[in-house]
């Protein structure tokens, strides 16, 4: 296989990996708001109502509607990082968008959304927050990094 088509293949692999990123991350912005918005309507529904009977209520639904509000805002901020990856650009070192194909798993350094099959191959979609990540950034291919007291080693990079 020639360079550019083993290229081509990676990069390939590369898009279905974001593409299935930005779609679990798309769905969980998309419930995340939808959960508020209910949230958010029981809280209305109740004003009227007998006011100290229903007050722990609307304030009941008042604090959930402002825990989705924070999930929406962290699943926007992971969706906005996952939009800054450049489909195209083969990684040389362990950094944001890189696939690491490691001789313990493989990594898509995106945004920590757990593991992702591609081809019946599987990814670990972790961000840049991460400790496996903090341990291997930089590295390049055939590099070695310790996580966990074990000497893992990068066999591929892209």
């Amino acid at each position: 296989m020639s360079m550019t088509t083993e290229t081509a293949l990676d990069l390939d692999i590369k898009h279905r990996l974001l593409d299935e990123c930005l779609r679990q991350q798309t769905d969980f912005v998309d419930h995340a708001r939808q959960a508020m918005e209910e949230a958010q309507s029981s809280a209305n529904e109740s004003q009227g109502a007998i006011e100290d009977k229903f007050e722990s209520f609307r304030e009941a639904c008042q604090i959930q509607r402002d825990m989705f509000a924070k999930q929406l805002d962290e699943a926007i901020g992971k969706l906005s990082i996952l939009k800054r990856i450049v489909r195209s650009k083969v990684n040389e070192d362990v950094s944001l968008g890189s696939i690491v194909r490691t001789d313990a798993q493989n990594y898509f350094i995106s945004v920590s959304l757990g593991e992702i099959n591609v081809d019946g191959e599987k990814y670990f979609a972790i961000s840049a927050a991460s400790p496996v990540f903090q341990a291997m950034a930089g590295k390049t291919k055939g590099e070695s990094f310790i996580f966990r007291d074990k000497k893992i080693t990068i066999l591929d990079l892209l």
